[in-house]
């Protein structure tokens, strides 16, 4: 019995469905990649111009609270967004949607201007999983040609302590790896606690002088040894001996414009919004002097905040009340300065971490307690300090915006535009390092 058949078999159309549904996902994974390229350029560019630099740790820190990313998530984006800056090929393969973010994160990691091609191909060609598998063998060869500098670094340390003509102090010298990670370590902690949770206001409404990375280190370095010694390195050395002295003359506390001295124990001068600032929350000595500048009669010495209302103040303000910021732990700052007659109460006072209490101080901002109770806080300029940031305005069909602005700019994205060239075959990790990584011959 012959029975005829067909040449072929129609597609059933919920298939056919099926597999539009599964190009619309291509195309808009496309569209979304696209986007990140152009994502990660605005990021770099707003880091290398240092505008999260308003009393934020870092660009990461920056978009954790702006765009509410994850720390995480926000730190790999912003070296992606750096490692792009000097890969072109890999960053005009993501903005054409022909790699995926996962992959070039994955890249970024090892590529570098010289293996960028090659690694490009490995992108093309592979899968995500693919990637991470090269990436992961790419690693292993540049720790083990690392491994052959180790005993040359081990004998370069040395660190030399000096002061400067001007009275400041030079630091200069190399550390053992494992030291200078202890170091970094440290420092890094130390700029979290003072900046990284400072969310105080957008971006384009910095402080009048923002601290440079360099400046953070510094004053990074000296939380680092304030601790050190508030938890008793030497412990059998009086605690006078740690003690900064600052000599200021009563009138320049109650106004900063009149005469008189503001200067450390050393001679060296400290302006008089510095002199107020550190004398907000300290151990105060009264001393009279007579004319000729001999001393008459020194006082006994007192805390300007006694510990109980210190106590008081951590339990009710709970870290830094400059909006956004939210440190765990600050200094207390007179709201209007004991010197000018404000008492010291804890209606009169805030908590306030190291950077802001130096931009009430000394940077033009200001800050007042309103007939309610709570804190009111101005740039220099007379401008409210928003709580949080507004939020961005979103389109009504954010897609159809995304596709309109990539058509705008030419860019065509299909179904297959980031599928790789991948056609089954097993992948040998070990051949491909052998081929790829120019350091791999060397290392067998």
């Amino acid at each position: 019995m012959n029975i005829d058949t067909p040449a072929f078999l129609p597609t059933p159309e919920p298939v056919l469905e099926v597999e539009r549904l599964g190009d619309e996902i291509a195309v808009l994974c496309a569209h979304l990649d696209a986007a990140t390229a152009r994502l990660l350029d605005l990021i770099r560019e707003f880091d290398a111009r240092g505008g999260w630099n308003t009393g934020f740790l870092s660009c990461a820190a920056w978009l954790s609270w702006r765009v509410g990313l994850d720390r995480g998530a926000a730190r790999e984006r912003v070296r992606v967004a750096r490692a792009l800056g000097t890969l072109p090929r890999l960053a005009q393969a993501l903005a054409r949607g022909e790699l995926s973010y996962s992959k070039v994160r994955a890249l970024t990691r090892v590529a570098t201007p010289e293996t960028e091609e090659r690694l490009l191909a490995v992108g093309k060609a592979g899968t995500a999983e693919h990637v991470e598998r090269i990436v992961r063998g790419w690693r292993l060869v540049d720790r083990q040609a690392e491994a052959r500098e180790t005993a040359r670094r081990h004998a370069i340390r040395a660190l030399h302590v000096y002061q400067d003509e001007d009275g400041m102090v030079v630091i200069r010298g190399r550390l053992a790896p494992e030291v200078g990670a202890v170091l970094v370590q440290a420092l890094a902690a130390a700029r979290e606690t003072l900046y990284q949770r400072a969310r105080s206001m957008d971006a384009e409404d910095g402080f009048a002088e923002t601290p440079t990375m360099a400046q953070q280190q510094a004053d990074a370095l000296a939380l680092v040894a304030e601790t050190a010694l508030h938890h008793g390195i030497d412990p059998g050395a009086p605690g006078e001996r740690y003690q900064v002295v600052v000599h200021v003359d009563a009138p320049v506390l109650a106004d900063a414009d009149a005469p008189g001295q503001s200067v450390l124990k050393d001679g060296a001068h400290v302006s008089s919004g510095t002199a107020q600032r550190l004398a907000c929350d300290a151990t105060r000595v009264v001393m009279r002097h007579a004319p000729d500048g001999q001393v008459m009669e020194v006082g006994a010495r007192t805390r300007t905040i006694p510990p109980a209302l210190r106590r008081a103040l951590d339990h009710r303000d709970r870290g830094c009340r400059f909006p956004g910021c939210g440190l765990p732990f600050g200094q207390g700052h007179h709201i209007r300065h004991w010197a000018q007659g404000g008492p010291t109460t804890l209606s009169n006072l805030a908590l306030l971490c190291r950077r802001h209490h130096r931009a009430v101080h000394e940077e033009g901002y200001e800050m007042d307690r309103q007939p309610d109770g709570e804190l009111s806080f101005r740039r220099p300029d007379g401008r409210l300090v928003p709580e949080v940031p507004p939020p961005a305005a979103v389109p009504r069909d954010p897609v159809h915006a995304l596709r309109a602005q990539h058509d705008a700019h030419g860019l065509h994205l299909h179904a297959r535009t980031a599928m790789p060239g991948w056609l089954g075959e097993r992948l040998d990790v070990g051949w491909a390092i052998d081929v790829l990584h120019p350091l791999a011959a060397s290392t067998q």
